[in-house]
């Protein structure tokens, strides 16, 4: 499935910032053991986010970050199921962002 290009962006950014948030908290000592590993990883995988075109190039991402990722997100369902997770997660939290300013007006 090809990501539409009204949704790209907004996918690219939950993603980005989703493995980014794993890579930081999970990879220390299993992918990078230093500051420079870590900003050569990160770049990278900025970079590899900003490549994908379909939600098949997603799981081919996930799986060749696989230490960050439970198994069930390795395969096309899973990874999809991810991308709606992240996705009803950032509705969430601008849901919740608007509440809290609406007690305030």
């Amino acid at each position: 499935m090809n990501l539409n290009s009204e949704n790209k962006q907004a996918i690219h950014d939950v993603l980005k910032t989703d493995m980014q948030k794993r890579l930081y908290e999970d990879g220390k000592g299993i992918m990078f053991t230093n500051d420079n590993e870590y900003t050569v990883i990160l770049e990278s995988l900025t970079e590899d986010v900003l490549h994908t075109e379909s939600i098949s190039d997603i799981n081919d991402l996930l799986c060749g970050y696989e230490k960050l990722f439970p198994n069930e997100y390795l395969t096309l369902d899973g990874t999809l199921n991810y991308i709606i997770a992240l996705l009803v997660s950032e509705i969430h939290s601008y849901k919740n962002a608007y509440e809290f300013n609406d007690m305030f007006n």
